[in-house]
Order: C-alpha cells, then sequence, then structure tokens
C-alpha cells in the first residue's frame, strides 16, 4: 500500500473515523519525539562519561 492509497482510504471515512486517525498519529508522534529525545539523551549521556561531549 503506498501513501496515495492510505489518503484515498482516508477521505472514504466518516468524520468520527477520521477523528479517532488524527487522534492515534498525534500520539504515535508525540511517543516517536520522546523515544527521539531519550536516544538523544543516551547518547548524550554515553559521550559525557567517555569525555567527548564538549559545553560551550
Amino acid at each position: 500500500m503506498i501513501f496515495n492509497d492510505v489518503v484515498e482510504i482516508i477521505k472514504r471515512l466518516s468524520t468520527d473515523e477520521k477523528e479517532e486517525i488524527q487522534l492515534l498519529l498525534k500520539e504515535y508522534i508525540c511517543e516517536e519525539r520522546r523515544d527521539e529525545i531519550y536516544d538523544n539523551f543516551m547518547l548524550a549521556k554515553i559521550e559525557e562519561e567517555k569525555g567527548k561531549l564538549k559545553f560551550s
């Protein structure tokens, strides 16, 4: 399934279903951002422990 197929399917959904998808996407995006922030924190922590982190 390609992106355009997904868009076309979503267009055919009811308003309630579209709103549910919108809420789910917001949650998924927040989770991904949270994971990304955590991963960056862990990388920075490792760099700091190895003395490779430079503060400016």
